[in-house]
């Protein structure tokens, strides 16, 4: 079979490159064509566009850069004509999938939905395009079998993929010779994987933990972004490693996170978290009156219960950060109680071989 993916972000291409590998092992004569980024290519030939080149965030900059935007859309349409593959696969990334999805509907083409828009969170309309233009839709969070039931569309679950990638991972033994870290114990610092993030979340972090002199801080630097793009920051205690996110967790004491898929990763690495989110202002004036979930990041989320503390927006500040920190690392009154929330995340999200079961579904597509 022939399959079109796309990933629009440094999550989705994760999860692009865990379910290639897995169709791969069901289908023999697979063949590919994707947006996504390294991981994926790293997995199979056919990458048309990165996902650096497309990754724009927030309603002013969206609105900015919208010719651009509709010119991409344009451009993946012709890209699926020419291609014409047995089944096009949307992994996240609502505000450019739901038009292709609708686009891949008028011209009869099957379409997956994996890694479903976050539609149980805000512009809950986008489940009725889900309804009108996919073909099935793959679940991987528990809290969306019961949301998605009432809505007219084909929906399973899998579970979460993110467990068979850390079921695969291999710690390398020499990560902190090859990065130059010192022995000292390491909090992990994960600003996000945007400039916009960045520039908000990591100047806060920094400031925050000035005081842990006895600690080495490492930065997880996005894989879109260019190491000069960090170097004002790097000193001998601020170290900056790529593409060894799950080595940097492995390694560490306590993390300050972006929310998002991060903040689940660290959880499933039991590494106490702070997590943090700064938006542009009215970027989140917007958001603030259409977002109808009482926590932002995945792990609370999954618990329906504040398991680690969000600092959002005016509260994510240097202050507050390094309160909340301070209650989580070792001998912190909080440590141990967000441990043991940590199990009970584990139980929650089941095993590995969701990628596979994802790959089976798509693979018997009628």
């Amino acid at each position: 079979m022939k399959y079109f993916i796309i990933a629009g972000e440094a999550s989705g291409d994760l999860h692009g490159a865990n379910l290639i590998k897995a169709i791969k092992k069901q289908d023999a004569v697979a063949e590919f064509n994707f947006w996504g980024g390294d991981k994926m290519q790293a997995q199979a030939n056919g990458l048309l566009v990165h996902y650096k080149e497309v990754t724009i965030m927030g309603f002013v900059e969206v609105l900015l850069n919208l010719r651009t935007i509709l010119g991409n859309i344009e451009r993946c349409k012709q890209q699926i004509l020419a291609y014409k593959p047995d089944v096009v696969i949307l992994i996240d990334y609502p505000g450019f999938n739901l038009r292709i999805a609708e686009f891949c509907k008028h011209h009869q083409l099957k379409t997956i939905y994996y890694i479903s828009p976050k539609v149980w969170a805000w512009k809950e309309n986008r489940a009725k395009k889900l309804e009108q233009f996919v073909d099935e839709l793959i679940l991987i969070f528990p809290f969306e079998v019961p949301y998605f039931k009432k809505w007219k569309v084909k929906s399973i679950y899998v579970g979460n993929p993110l467990l068979d990638e850390i079921a695969d991972f291999i710690p390398n033994p020499n990560f902190r010779i090859e990065n130059d870290l010192s022995s000292q114990k390491i909090i992990a610092l994960l600003p996000g994987s945007r400039k916009q993030e960045v520039n908000k979340m990591l100047p806060i972090m920094l400031e925050a933990t000035k005081k842990y002199t006895n600690y080495q801080l490492v930065i997880a630097g996005a894989p879109g972004l260019d190491k000069s793009f960090y170097e004002p920051y790097l000193t001998d205690r601020l170290k900056i490693v790529f593409g060894q996110t799950y080595d940097l967790l492995n390694q560490s004491t306590a993390a300050i996170v972006c929310s998002g898929t991060a903040t689940l990763e660290t959880a499933l690495f039991n590494i106490p978290q702070v997590c943090g989110y700064a938006a542009n202002p009215i970027s989140y004036f917007i958001a603030k009156m259409f977002v109808k979930i009482e926590y932002i990041s995945l792990v609370n989320l999954c618990l329906d219960k504040p398991c680690i503390t969000e600092l959002i927006q005016q509260d994510m500040n240097p202050e507050k950060l390094r309160e909340e920190l301070e209650l989580i690392m070792p001998d912190g009154k909080n440590r141990m109680q967000m441990l043991n929330d940590y199990l009970e995340l584990k139980n929650l999200l089941g095993g590995a071989g969701a990628s596979e079961r994802a790959a089976k579904i798509i693979t018997v597509l009628p």
